[in-house]
Protein backbone atom coordinates (compact mmCIF):
# COMPACT_ATOMS: atom_id res chain seq x y z
CA UNK A 1 0.00 0.00 0.00
CA UNK A 2 1.41 3.37 -0.95
CA UNK A 3 -0.26 6.37 0.91
CA UNK A 4 0.13 10.00 -0.61
CA UNK A 5 -1.80 13.30 -0.93
CA UNK A 6 -1.12 14.97 -3.73
CA UNK A 7 -0.71 13.52 -7.13
CA UNK A 8 -1.60 13.83 -10.83
CA UNK A 9 -3.85 12.55 -12.67
CA UNK A 10 -3.12 11.56 -15.92
CA UNK A 11 -6.07 11.26 -18.60
CA UNK A 12 -5.65 9.94 -22.20
CA UNK A 13 -8.34 10.48 -24.43
CA UNK A 14 -8.53 7.57 -27.53
CA UNK A 15 -10.64 6.33 -29.84
CA UNK A 16 -12.29 2.46 -29.14
CA UNK A 17 -10.80 1.37 -32.35
CA UNK A 18 -7.52 2.78 -31.79
CA UNK A 19 -4.63 0.12 -32.32
CA UNK A 20 -0.68 -0.53 -31.73
CA UNK A 21 0.58 -3.94 -33.04
CA UNK A 22 -3.16 -4.84 -33.73
CA UNK A 23 -4.08 -4.62 -30.03
CA UNK A 24 -6.18 -2.13 -28.86
CA UNK A 25 -4.28 1.07 -27.39
CA UNK A 26 -5.24 1.42 -24.87
CA UNK A 27 -4.45 -1.79 -24.07
CA UNK A 28 -0.99 -0.96 -24.31
CA UNK A 29 -1.17 2.12 -22.45
CA UNK A 30 -2.26 0.11 -19.25
CA UNK A 31 0.13 -2.34 -19.83
CA UNK A 32 2.54 0.20 -19.93
CA UNK A 33 1.72 1.50 -16.78
CA UNK A 34 1.58 -1.49 -14.78
CA UNK A 35 5.30 -2.43 -16.24
CA UNK A 36 6.47 0.98 -15.40
CA UNK A 37 4.96 0.32 -11.39
CA UNK A 38 2.16 3.41 -11.67
CA UNK A 39 -0.66 2.77 -9.01
CA UNK A 40 -3.19 2.03 -11.03
CA UNK A 41 -4.95 2.63 -14.32
CA UNK A 42 -8.81 2.34 -15.44
CA UNK A 43 -10.24 2.72 -18.83
CA UNK A 44 -13.98 3.97 -19.36
CA UNK A 45 -15.70 3.70 -22.49
CA UNK A 46 -17.55 6.84 -23.23
CA UNK A 47 -21.16 6.52 -25.08
CA UNK A 48 -20.86 9.59 -27.19
CA UNK A 49 -18.08 12.32 -28.10
CA UNK A 50 -16.08 14.01 -30.52
CA UNK A 51 -12.37 15.02 -30.78
CA UNK A 52 -10.32 17.02 -33.03
CA UNK A 53 -11.86 16.02 -36.35
CA UNK A 54 -15.25 16.93 -34.81
CA UNK A 55 -17.05 13.74 -35.97
CA UNK A 56 -19.32 12.36 -33.36
CA UNK A 57 -18.98 8.77 -32.11
CA UNK A 58 -22.08 7.33 -30.55
CA UNK A 59 -23.69 4.21 -29.70
CA UNK A 60 -26.94 4.85 -30.91
CA UNK A 61 -28.60 2.81 -33.13
CA UNK A 62 -28.71 4.05 -36.97
CA UNK A 63 -25.45 5.95 -36.25
CA UNK A 64 -22.41 5.11 -38.88
CA UNK A 65 -19.47 5.71 -36.69
CA UNK A 66 -19.36 3.16 -33.47
CA UNK A 67 -15.63 4.30 -32.10
CA UNK A 68 -16.41 5.34 -29.47
CA UNK A 69 -14.18 7.55 -27.43
CA UNK A 70 -11.76 5.84 -24.64
CA UNK A 71 -10.51 7.40 -21.73
CA UNK A 72 -7.27 6.20 -19.75
CA UNK A 73 -7.07 7.23 -16.48
CA UNK A 74 -3.63 6.70 -14.16
CA UNK A 75 -3.16 8.59 -10.60
CA UNK A 76 0.21 8.15 -9.02
CA UNK A 77 3.05 10.33 -7.40
CA UNK A 78 4.05 13.17 -9.75
CA UNK A 79 7.01 12.12 -11.02
CA UNK A 80 6.11 8.92 -11.75
CA UNK A 81 3.76 10.35 -14.08
CA UNK A 82 6.20 12.80 -15.95
CA UNK A 83 8.44 9.51 -15.89
CA UNK A 84 5.69 7.80 -17.76
CA UNK A 85 4.86 10.83 -20.10
CA UNK A 86 7.71 9.60 -22.80
CA UNK A 87 5.87 6.10 -23.58
CA UNK A 88 2.36 8.15 -24.29
CA UNK A 89 4.61 9.86 -26.74
CA UNK A 90 5.95 6.67 -28.64
CA UNK A 91 2.04 5.40 -28.62
CA UNK A 92 -0.09 8.47 -29.37
CA UNK A 93 -0.75 9.61 -32.64
CA UNK A 94 -4.26 10.71 -32.33
CA UNK A 95 -5.82 11.41 -29.27
CA UNK A 96 -5.38 13.98 -26.24
CA UNK A 97 -3.41 13.48 -23.10
CA UNK A 98 -4.34 15.84 -20.01
CA UNK A 99 -2.44 15.96 -16.81
CA UNK A 100 -4.40 17.48 -13.34
CA UNK A 101 -3.49 17.63 -10.00
CA UNK A 102 -5.56 15.76 -7.57
CA UNK A 103 -5.51 14.86 -4.04
CA UNK A 104 -5.81 10.99 -2.99
CA UNK A 105 -7.66 10.76 0.10
CA UNK A 106 -7.49 6.84 -0.03
CA UNK A 107 -5.75 4.48 -1.51
CA UNK A 108 -5.45 0.85 -0.54
CA UNK A 109 -5.71 -2.65 -2.31
CA UNK A 110 -6.88 -5.77 -1.63
CA UNK A 111 -5.65 -8.13 0.68
CA UNK A 112 -3.15 -11.24 -0.68
CA UNK A 113 -4.96 -14.44 -0.08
Amino acid sequence: MRLFRRALRLTVYLGEDDTWHHQPLYHEVVRRARDAGLAGASVLRGIEGYGASSLIHTTRLLSLSEDLPVAVVIVDEEERVRAFLPQLDELIVEGLVTLDEVEVIRYVGRPTP
